[in-house]
């Protein structure tokens, strides 16, 4: 196929022809345009190699093929037409060009110019930029740029002190975290204007003690909660930030590795519930302080107890008497409670709490008793649909007053063949239905139901007898 062809009939071309297309020396600006949206991923590749692809269309598909835009025959000429080709590209293209093999250099020098602040960042991040291309973006008019430049793993030592004294500070916070970062700028940064920044020098592993000392004075809470979380503080430090009237610096200086033991006896009657959760949050935490926090009078400190998995039995217990509906519910789902806390939740307040235990598999049979005796009808066939549940109790929930519970009942392969007879000519249809849809019927009980007023049921007999 070398003719030209009527973009119009693409659709109707298949995936052979479709190729054969897109291969053809003599193809359309507009046959091309066309297959560029074409289903099979070949074909689009191929139009990204052609060189008579409109310089739109080979941008659009940049992004997902950027080593066949760039193998494209028509670029050079392409690139003479238009000084500024890639300008005209979305930026998820130019970046994909970017990180293609082999980039050619003209690429990255059109990265630098393009006007989308994401294809400068990426540009930014490159590791092979030249000394003048990383000058050069290390004064881009974006923040986002200068940032990306500020974590470079190596920069000259003027750069570092020039992005140090950005106007903004999340470039200046990318440079508090640098490894590089010479001893002057990291105390001028200590005392920066912006907290976000401060805080970054709080991390820093190296920290030097002045410098600690001097951020141990500073009015910002997220500061101070920063070096709170420390362990190589002066213990003068450690202390009067446990103890700061900010309970989000209290809490910080639970998270630690190593506390001392009476700032845990402290956090545990703290007055803000923030403090007692984070005190809930230490895997060190002891199980008889984990039962405690767990019947805290703070839903706040509840929540923090219910987010482990370690939980001793007492503090489970505890939880399982929570006033939050949807904490009991977290509870009753769980795996492996111990038993007496599913004793506690079979008195539940709530009917979805009782519901979901009818149906764990690990309830015992006086549990499973108890909830088949329950007030609520959602409760009764949540049992009467549990695997565990005996036969004796199978045979109660069979003559429930509700129709949905034997229902339930009848579907039970545990349910004694003297039920399924006395259910087979229930009053409810549904009931009936329930019975003739099993495969272990009697034939007196299927000829019964074979008989039913009911035609739907009379059909589920035939069939599940057939």
């Amino acid at each position: 196929m070398t003719g030209e062809l009527d973009p119009r009939t693409l659709t109707i071309l298949g995936v052979e022809g479709a190729l054969e297309a897109a291969g053809a020396p003599r193809a359309t600006a507009d046959t091309l345009s066309g297959l560029s949206a074409h289903p099979d991923a070949r074909v689009r590749a191929r139009v990204a190699r052609h060189p008579n692809t409109p310089v739109e269309v080979l941008g659009g598909l940049a992004a997902a093929y950027p080593a066949d835009v760039l193998a494209n025959p028509g670029l050079p000429l392409m690139r003479l037409a238009r000084p500024n080709l890639l300008g005209v590209f979305p930026a998820d293209g130019v970046i994909a060009l970017l990180n293609a093999p082999g980039v050619p250099g003209w690429v990255v020098d059109s990265a630098l110019r393009h006007e989308d602040y994401a294809v400068r960042t990426a540009l930014a991040g490159r590791a092979d930029l030249s000394a003048e291309r990383v000058a050069a973006l290390a004064q881009d008019a974006g923040w986002q740029i200068r940032e990306a430049v500020a974590r470079r793993d190596a920069l000259p030592e003027a750069l570092v002190r020039q992005l140090a004294a950005d106007d903004d500070y999340d470039v200046r916070k990318a440079v508090a975290s640098r490894p590089d970062l010479p001893g002057d700028v990291l105390r001028v940064l200590v005392g920066d204007a912006h907290g976000m920044v401060r805080a970054g020098v709080a991390r820093r592993l190296d920290l030097p003690l002045d410098c600690m000392i001097q951020l141990a004075a500073d009015g910002d809470p997220d500061v101070l909660a920063t070096l709170a979380r420390r362990v190589d503080l002066p213990r003068s430090v450690r202390e009067w930030l446990a103890t700061n009237d900010q309970p989000l610096v209290r809490a910080a200086a639970l998270q630690a590795w190593t506390v001392p033991v009476e700032w845990l006896a402290r956090a545990e009657v703290d007055a803000d519930p923030d403090v007692r959760a984070a005190l809930a949050r230490r895997p060190d935490a002891p199980a008889d302080l984990l039962t405690r926090l767990a019947g805290d009078e703070s839903e706040t400190v509840r929540r923090a107890v219910l987010e482990r998995s370690d939980l001793p039995e007492g503090a489970v217990l505890a939880l399982a008497r929570a006033p939050e509906g949807d904490i009991r519910l977290h509870v009753a789902s769980a795996e492996g409670i111990p038993a007496s806390v599913l004793d506690a939740l079979l008195s539940d307040p709530d009917a979805s709490v009782r519901t979901v235990l009818a149906v764990r598999p690990d309830l015992a049979e006086a549990q499973l008793e108890v909830l088949a005796g329950d007030p609520n009808p959602e409760v009764r066939r949540a049992v009467a649909y549990a695997t565990a549940t005996p036969g004796g109790t199978l045979a109660g929930l069979a003559r429930d007053p509700n129709a949905g519970v034997r229902r339930a009942a009848a579907l039970h392969p545990n349910l004694d063949p003297a039920e399924l007879a006395v259910l087979a000519g229930d009053t409810d249809e549904g009931v009936r239905l329930a019975v003739a849809g099993r495969a272990d019927l009697s034939p007196t009980v299927r000829d019964a139901l074979r008989a039913d007023p009911e035609a739907s049921v009379r059909e589920e007999a035939a069939r599940a007898g057939a």
